[in-house]
Parts: structure tokens; C-alpha cells; sequence
């Protein structure tokens, strides 16, 4: 059986919905072929259950790419407000939570019925459980399936990166980009935690739980967030964030009392020994990883300089991670399609004319806080607007 449509969106996540329902308003006939038994998965389980869904705040400065001003087109002509006036339009309440972060006040499955709902008024099919076997192009995209064959000059990749292979992802879209002879940069798991050595996982890891507010430094990149010492290594918001911007086998600074002078205490009391040392640090960090920490690094003497050097060493804590947690713990995957590849205006193949690109599976990586969201949004909204 033969199914035509104006345009064929692959992947039914937060990409291929917005762009889906843009280009139904616009009077496409538009089929959206999702491989999973229901549409947004990834949505669902994001923010905690609630979905951050964008950042009040969002700028081009806010994405990790090998063209940083790639992403700027898109963002500027699909903004946060565009997507919270939907999320005011369905009347799903939401709040802001810290740095612009906005979250449905409910849960993520409003956004998922916010966009089966836009679909259905635009006309959308949404098709599930359809795994596609083959692709061809010849005058227009065939698109072969188990039981049908879709057809339409407009075929939309949306079908997002390796990040959380038990929601199903896979490298569906990058092998489908090298199939048309498009070049890709490398992925790796972004917004991860981190993985210490074995040497550090002894020193640190039993303190798992234990959570402070740091600022973590890859190359000329900082956060300042909360840090949490996982069983394996390193997690919280600090860690994700600067593990988008950190190479394998560097290091990360940590500074662990950022503002705050951490042997002020040690250097007015009367007596100088570990004990007041441990005492006064723990006023700063918390306090069995103070201890911990003063364990490894507290000076063989209490002269001021060698205060002086543990004052350094406090806030330029320094660690080679050995690993992150990979694409099963990644809330993103960087890298992906080459943004060299694509218009900045509506994503759409410089070399294979009809066939787009949307959302994760392209090389554009937000950091934490709702940036993929607006990502998905805003570069699935070019499409649908360009089919």
C-alpha cells in the first residue's frame, strides 16, 4: 500500500510534533512516522516528570556547536515566548524554577497532549510503531515500512540522538545523513555525569549524596551550580553543564567555596592544628566531605603561606575525570549532522534538495536548563514553516 503526503516527518519527539504542526497550519499534508508505541518519550521523563520546556533566557551562547552562529536564525524567529504562548493557549500552568527554567507545574504529559492536540487540528497523522526498513529518492522520498510505503517530496529527519538507548534511540538519523553523503561530527554524550578514576572513586565516592555549590571550570567554560559526588563520580548541575565542554583525559577545576575565603577561620584562632582546620571548613563545605577533604590536602605546617596554598588549592580543586556515564545517563548527545550541510534558515539540505534535519540529531547541543527544548522548538518550527 502507497500512502502520498506533501511532507514525511520522522521521529515523533519535540522536533518533529512542532515542525509537524507548523506546516499543518500552513495546509500540508503531513505524516509524522514514530517507531515507538507513543509520541514524546523523551519529553515525558524530562525535568524530573515535569519538562523543563525552555529558558526565559535563551541565547545563541547557550548552544555547543562547530558553528556557533548556526543556531542563530532559528532562535531568533521561534522564541520562548512563542512556545509559552502555546503552553498559555492549552492553559497548562507552569512556573519559573531558577536561571530562567521553566517547568509545567503538573506534568510533562501536558506538553505531549499540548502537541497531539496542535497536530490534531492541524490535520497531522501521527502513525506509531512504524520502524522504517528503507529509504529511496528518486523524484521524491519512498520511505518503506513493514506494512506501507510512504511517499513526499519532503522528508524530515527528527529522529534524535544516541542519548537514552531505553527510549529507543539510535543512530537511525546519522546513518540516514551518510546514506545522502552527509558529513557528521563526531557524537559523544553531553550533559552527563562524570566518572572518577578508580584512585578517586576510593577517596571520594563512599560520600555519595553529599551535595555543595562549586564552580566548575572545563578550558575557558565555568558553572557555578551544585555538584553531587555520585557511587562513580561526579553529577549535579555544575558537572552536566561543564560536561558538554569537556575532552576526554583533561581535567576540571572545582572551585569548592566560590566567594568565600575558606582558612579566614584557621588563620584567627589561637591554635593552628587540623582539628581547627577540619572545624573552620566544615562552616564552609559540607561537613564529612570537609574532613574528607582536608584528609588529602591539609599542609604540614600551618604558616601562612602553606595556608596561602591550601586557600589555592580549596578553590582550584583539580580532577581528570576517567570517563562520563555515556548515552544511558546523557540527557543529550553532541555532535551529529554538520551544520555546514544545512540551511541556517530552515534546515534544509544544501545537497539533497526536500530532505531536512531538526532537533538533536543535528550538531547543536544546548546546556542544561531547557535549551534543547527551545532548540527542538525553534529548529522544527523553521522547517514546517519553509515546507
Amino acid at each position: 500500500m502507497v500512502k502520498t503526503y506533501d511532507a514525511l516527518i520522522l521521529g515523533g519527539g519535540a522536533a518533529g510534533l512542532l515542525c509537524a504542526l507548523e506546516a499543518g497550519k500552513r495546509g500540508r499534508r503531513v505524516a509524522v512516522l514514530e517507531r515507538a508505541d507513543r509520541i514524546g518519550k523523551k519529553i515525558l521523563i524530562s525535568g524530573g516528570g515535569r519538562c523543563n520546556f525552555t529558558n526565559l533566557y535563551c541565547e545563541p551562547g547557550n548552544f555547543v556547536s562547530a558553528n556557533p552562529h548556526f543556531a542563530k536564525s532559528a532562535l531568533a524567529h521561534y522564541t520562548p515566548a512563542d512556545f509559552i504562548a502555546l503552553v498559555e493557549k492549552h492553559r497548562i500552568p507552569y512556573h519559573e524554577k531558577t536561571l530562567g527554567q521553566l517547568f509545567c507545574d503538573r506534568s510533562s504529559q501536558d506538553i505531549t497532549d499540548l502537541l497531539e492536540a496542535e497536530c490534531r487540528l492541524a490535520g497531522v497523522q501521527i502513525i506509531l510503531n512504524r520502524r522504517v526498513e528503507e529509504i529511496q529518492r528518486t523524484t521524491e522520498f519512498a520511505v518503506r515500512t513493514a506494512t506501507a510505503e510512504y511517499r513526499a517530496p519532503a522528508l524530515v529527519v527528527a529522529t534524535g540522538g544516541l542519548s537514552i538507548p531505553k527510549l529507543g534511540a539510535t543512530a537511525f538519523g546519522y546513518d540516514l545523513a551518510r546514506q545522502f553523503g552527509l558529513k557528521a561530527r563526531k557524537t559523544r554524550p553531553a550533559l552527563v555525569p562524570l566518572v572518577l578514576g578508580p584512585e578517586d572513586q576510593s577517596r571520594y565516592c563512599d560520600l555519595a549524596g553529599v551535595s555543595t555549590e562549586v564552580i566548575a571550570t572545563s578550558g575557558r567554560q565555568s558553572f557555578r551550580e551544585k555538584m553531587l559526588i555520585t557511587h562513580r563520580g561526579l553529577s549535579g548541575p555544575a558537572i552536566l553543564q561543564i560536561s558538554s565542554y569537556w575532552n576526554h583525559g583533561k581535567p576540571i577545576r572545582i572551585d569548592l567555596a566560590p566567594g568565600r575565603t575558606v582558612t579566614a577561620a584557621i588563620r584567627e584562632a589561637k591554635v593552628r592544628n587540623v582539628a581547627a582546620a577540619r572545624a573552620a571548613l566544615q562552616q564552609v563545605l559540607p561537613r564529612r566531605f570537609a574532613t574528607r577533604w582536608l584528609d588529602r590536602h591539609a599542609p604540614s605546617s600551618w604558616t601562612n603561606p602553606a595556608l596561602a596554598k591550601l586557600e589555592q588549592q580549596a578553590h582550584e580543586w583539580t580532577l581528570t575525570p576517567a570517563d562520563t556515564e555515556g548515552y544511558e545517563k546523557a540527557e543529550v548527545t553532541a555532535g551529529g549532522v554538520d551544520t555546514d550541510e544545512l540551511s541556517a534558515r530552515t534546515m534544509e539540505c544544501r545537497k539533497v534538495p526536500g530532505l531536512f534535519f531538526v532537533g538533536e540529531v543535528v550538531d547543536v547541543t544546548g546546556q542544561l536548563g531547557g535549551f534543547n527544548f527551545q532548540w527542538a522548538w525553534a529548529s522544527g518550527a523553521a522547517t514546517g514553516r519553509a515546507l
